[in-house]
């Protein structure tokens, strides 16, 4: 077909925002169906920290970044949205400038069709934005917007500018796109079922790839009452291990890879199928390589022969998803996980070689109902286990199990309005859980 298309990974607007090995994954993967039907693509990363032009433009103001593949954006400090006018911090974009990115639009061929991505809720001010400018400039361009907002908040996506809201995973909605853009259908239709049947993402995309993350299944067979998973995954599909580890291989060899990071959900469940023979082919091949998972593994998996295959592996940034130390709560939420299994999770990840700040223990502090005390009382169990206790601040997340108590609590409107989604409000906090409360848990975690 020939089709050009551009791919946008717009701008994130918010108080705060880090790199914790952060890549437009899904974005990327979507470039790949493309090319395998035959078009020509670009992409536009509004977050690229590599950039250029801003890194010239820099001076000695470059944002501090890490050999591992995390670091600082760019950042500008811009006007409030009206809804977060009263809030008393600085609000940014993060990524490349607004000329930049006029300029690189208008460098580039013209496309037949812009794809924009989305993640958080509440960043969606950039999303509006770089629709806004891309109608401006390419006004024949029929805009797609897909992504984590789009699937979440579709209503509210309605209102971005967009010619397509495609909700869910993209590969499903591709050849829906296609027949309904250029009347015919796409040769090439991976299985959404079995994800070994997908090519691999484009990072030749990727200007300064830093770091490769790895896709090992999408979805995740827990029912947490907080999270998405479900949402933006419907269901739990897995790859197999050899063709994770053959991929792996080829970013090393092909690309000089030495950095992945691992964001799946659920890498460590069930670890016969996945984790364990991975990790065994990685130490095989005895690759230089270092491993990053900071989206949260599960605790419950953790046994000495796992703990020791990772440290050997080179699996060296690891969280894990703890949440509360309350039992009650933990019951409510989910099960995942409970307090005895941190604590056998610790003393094995201790004995295979990690140190006590190397284990990262997210807990979530917010949610509805949810007091100060217990959230100390968290920290301080994880410190007792010996591990590191990082607050995870709770953003309500439309259509999950909690939604309906959290729109309940929340002071704010949460649920006509997404940037009151954001977690730096702690919107759905109680009156009796305040902000220098919530100062002096985030003092008692750093006090490690």
């Amino acid at each position: 077909m020939n089709k050009r298309i551009l791919l946008i990974n717009p701008w994130i607007y918010d108080f705060a925002a880090y790199d914790f090995w952060i890549k437009p994954l899904g974005l990327l993967y979507i470039a790949s169906y493309l090319r395998s039907n035959g078009c020509r693509v670009e992409l536009i990363d509004c977050l690229d920290p590599w950039n250029l032009q801003m890194r010239n433009n820099a001076g000695k103001h470059l944002p501090r970044r890490f050999q591992a593949g995390h670091g600082k954006y760019f950042k500008e400090v811009i006007p409030k949205p009206d809804p977060l006018k009263g809030v008393p911090k600085n609000y940014h974009r993060y990524g490349i400038t607004p000329q930049i990115f006029r300029k690189t639009l208008l460098s580039l061929p013209s496309p037949d069709m812009v794809f924009v991505t989305s993640m958080m809720t509440y960043w969606y001010p950039g999303v509006f934005e770089v629709i806004r400018i891309v109608k401006e400039l390419l006004p024949d361009a029929p805009v797609v917007l897909g992504g984590n907002y789009t699937t979440l908040c579709p209503d509210h996506a309605s209102l971005s500018g967009a010619d397509f809201i495609f909700p869910g995973e993209g590969e499903e909605n591709m050849a829906h796109l296609w027949e309904k853009a250029w009347g015919e259908r796409p040769a090439f239709i991976p299985d959404v079922s079995d994800l070994d049947s997908y090519p691999y993402p484009a990072f030749d995309l990727v200007f300064h790839p830093d770091q490769a993350p790895i896709l090992t299944s999408r979805g995740c067979p827990f029912q947490c009452t907080y999270c998405a998973s479900r949402l933006l995954n419907p269901s739990f599909r897995r790859r197999s291990s050899d063709k994770v580890f053959s991929e792996i291989l080829f970013w090393h060899q092909h690309a000089g890879m030495q950095n992945f990071s691992i964001y799946d959900d659920a890498f460590l469940v069930r670890p016969e199928e996945m984790a364990i023979p991975l990790l065994n082919e990685i130490i095989k091949h005895r690759l230089p390589c270092e491993f990053h998972c900071p989206n949260g593994l599960h605790l419950r998996e953790i046994t000495y022969e796992i703990a020791e295959l990772m440290f050997k592996a080179g699996f060296r940034t690891i969280r894990f998803g703890f949440e509360t130390a309350d039992t009650k709560r933990q019951s409510e939420t989910g099960g995942k996980v409970t307090n005895r299994e941190l604590q056998n999770a610790v003393r094995c990840l201790k004995k295979a070689g990690y140190r006590d700040r190397d284990i990262g223990i997210y807990l979530l502090c917010g949610m509805p109902g949810q007091t100060a005390e217990e959230v100390r009382e968290s920290i301080l169990f994880v410190k007792s286990c010996g591990a590191r206790p990082i607050l995870a601040e709770y953003s309500p997340i439309p259509g999950t199990a909690l939604w309906e108590a959290a729109v309940t609590a929340s002071p704010f409107n949460i649920a006509e309005e997404p940037l009151y989604q954001n977690n730096t409000l702690l919107p759905c906090r109680g009156e009796n859980f305040t902000y220098e409360m919530y100062t002096s848990l985030k003092q008692l975690t750093q006090s490690f």
